[in-house]
């Protein structure tokens, strides 16, 4: 499970809240970089521009369409590398969330 201690330094450290729910994905340092988020979420996900050695967060979902796709990307992560911070709705639960 991704560790909020351990987020990279360069995702976007921002909350968004969509249908009342607030959240905030990151990617940690387990991340292999295996590109899997980057496949599910091109729009939120992408390699860390300063030392290519790793994916970040570079925006957060706008809407539920990209809520879903970063939701995607948490639960096919081998590594279990993204986190999402800040949503506490007891309704709907997501693997690792």
């Amino acid at each position: 499970m991704a560790a909020p201690g351990d987020k990279w330094y360069d995702n976007l450290q921002e909350k968004v809240v969509i249908n009342g729910k607030t959240y905030s994905f990151y990617c940690d340092h387990a991340c292999i970089h295996c590109f899997i988020c980057h496949e599910n979420a091109p729009e939120n996900f992408e390699t860390s521009p300063e030392r290519e050695d790793h994916s970040r967060v570079f925006k957060q979902p706008e809407n539920e369409e990209e809520l879903q796709l970063c939701m995607d990307a948490l639960e096919g992560c081998p590594v279990e590398a993204i986190g999402c911070d800040g949503h506490m709705s007891k309704d709907v639960k997501h693997e690792r969330e």
